[in-house]
Formats: C-alpha cells, sequence, structure tokens
C-alpha cells in the first residue's frame, strides 16, 4: 500500500520570485535597458554609464517589488480566491516576511536613487507614492476602475520612461530634452498599459465582487473589456504605424511597421482560441498581452539600432 507523502515546501527563493511577479520584473528590466539604449549609444554600457544604468536597475526592481508586494499584503484574502498560487495567500511564507521583504526592497529604490541623481530620485519616489496609493487604506485607490487604470498608465508610461530616459541624460553629461523616439514609446505604453489595467481584472471577477472591489469588468462586462482591450491594442499598433512616418524618429520605418502588422495579426489570431468562460485561458491571454508589452521595448531597441 502506497502512502502519499506531504507535497515538499517551494524553496524561498522561488516563492520570493511569485511574489515579485514575474512579468512586471521582466516588464521594469526592459523598460530600464531600452531606455539607456535610447538615451545613448550602445558602446558607452560597457563603461561608466553602464555602472548607472545598473545602479538604476537595481534600484527599479527594487521599486518594482515593493509595489507588487504591497498590493499582495493588501489584498491576502481576495488572492486567496483570485490568485491563491501567489506566496502569502498559499502560506509560503508569512504576512511578516512580506512586509520585512517589501520594506527593504523599498529601502533600496529609495537609497540607490537618492545616491544617484535627481531624475532617477524623483522616478522612484513618485512611482512608490502612486503604488502606495493604489494599494494602501485608507486611500486605496484601486477601489476606484479609473483611478486605478490612471495609477498604473502614470508609473508605467509617464513616470518610468520620461523619468529614466533623463536620468540616463543626465548622468551622461548631455541635455534633458526627450527625443522624439522617447516620445513615440512614451505614447505607446500609456495607451497599451490602459488594456493591461483593465483587463488585468478580467481573471479576478469572483474575488473582487465578493470584496466589493469595483473594477470595469464587473461593470461591463468581460466581453466588453475583452473587445475594448484588443481595440486599444490594434490602436496602439496603427498609432506606432502612423507616428514612425510622421515623426523624425530615429527608428528605421519599413521595419517598424513590417513588424507592428505582424504583431497585430498575431493578436487577431491569439484572440480568437480564447474561452472567455474558462479562467485560465483568460489569464494565459493575460500573460500574452504582456508578452507584446515586453516586444514593444526590444523591438525599438532593434530597429533604433538599423540603419
Amino acid at each position: 500500500m502506497s502512502v502519499n507523502s506531504p507535497s515538499r515546501p517551494k524553496p524561498f527563493w522561488r516563492s520570493l520570485w511569485q511574489f515579485s511577479r514575474p512579468h512586471t520584473i521582466i516588464g521594469t528590466s526592459l523598460s530600464v535597458w531600452a531606455l539607456a539604449f535610447l538615451a545613448n549609444s550602445p558602446e558607452q554600457l560597457f563603461g561608466l554609464y553602464g555602472w548607472f544604468v545598473l545602479t538604476a536597475w537595481i534600484a527599479c526592481l527594487g521599486g518594482n517589488v515593493f509595489i507588487v508586494g504591497l498590493n499582495q499584503l493588501t489584498d491576502i484574502d481576495i488572492d486567496k480566491i483570485n490568485k491563491p498560487h501567489l506566496p502569502v495567500a498559499a502560506g509560503e511564507f508569512s504576512a511578516k516576511t512580506g512586509w520585512l521583504i517589501v520594506l527593504l526592497s523599498g529601502a533600496i529604490a529609495l537609497l540607490l536613487s537618492i545616491f544617484s541623481g535627481l531624475w532617477l530620485t524623483v522616478t522612484v519616489v513618485s512611482s512608490l507614492a502612486i503604488g502606495t496609493m493604489y494599494s494602501l487604506p485608507p486611500v486605496r485607490l484601486k477601489r476606484f476602475p479609473l483611478l486605478a487604470a490612471m495609477c498604473i498608465f502614470t508609473v508605467r508610461g509617464v513616470v518610468v520612461n520620461l523619468g529614466l530616459f533623463a536620468h540616463f541624460r543626465d548622468i551622461s553629461s548631455q541635455s534633458v530634452v526627450i527625443t522624439p523616439t522617447v516620445w513615440l514609446l512614451t505614447a505607446f505604453i500609456i495607451v497599451f498599459t490602459v488594456a493591461i489595467a483593465i483587463f488585468k481584472d478580467v481573471p479576478d471577477m469572483e474575488g473582487d465582487q465578493q470584496y466589493r472591489i469595483k473594477t470595469f469588468t464587473l461593470l461591463l462586462g468581460k466581453r466588453k473589456i475583452f473587445n475594448l482591450s484588443l481595440g486599444i491594442i490594434g490602436a496602439c499598433y496603427l498609432g506606432m504605424i502612423a507616428g514612425v512616418w510622421l515623426l523624425a524618429t530615429s527608428l528605421n520605418p519599413l521595419v517598424f511597421t513590417i513588424a507592428h502588422m505582424a504583431l497585430a495579426i498575431a493578436l487577431i489570431y491569439r484572440s480568437q482560441r480564447v474561452n472567455l468562460a474558462q479562467k485560465q485561458e483568460i489569464a494565459a491571454f493575460y500573460q500574452f498581452i504582456w508578452k507584446l508589452f515586453f516586444l514593444e521595448y526590444i523591438l525599438f531597441i532593434v530597429v533604433n539600432l538599423l540603419p
């Protein structure tokens, strides 16, 4: 007779990785390095400039963990319904451990930014402040759909892109002038993160409804939010194609156009395979949207390097 042995607890570092929300870590990392490439020539990364970029990256990762960790610590009961795999909700480590991680991450982000320059300090402090107001009572802006969406695209779109680019230009002794290429990237991220912000709650209807967290999904329904998100992303791609021909960017317009047409086709193809009655499929499509977000930063780097 076989005896079922209890499942082994996950290693702490694996739980920490899940606590950090890997898709946001990847997105933050790509934003830092893409803006570093756009602010200066690539060969500068092998000198002192590269160390400044590395410092900014660590500071931004600390800020990222602070924001997503704080969100989990204020949503433990909701996550037990919506995201029971997350470490605190799953009991892989305690709320006390979570708070220690969050506070340490925030402290690292603040200290590194303060010693790195004004622009990075403004970027990190603004991000932490908005992230705190998003999650922490009594403000808890995530209770209000429009304000919640504004928090996400303000940090991801405006604060991160413009603040980091200004920081990288400043530390390399260049004039802090936002280029047309970065304006185009910023416009894309602002609009695209609106799609992320409204779609992220589609898989979480059950817990949000039970705990009276108002979301656009509960107000409008899954199908309308799904179609609205597709429309927003499609508009982003059309805007990128128009922008690269109208603005004096450093991007190869033909390659940029073909790439966005291919991404639009991939989006349409992938969207047709989603069953909105299956939470797992909705969550998988949400991760696909994040992959499109990642690809945009990579695309800007690659196309910017082409003649």
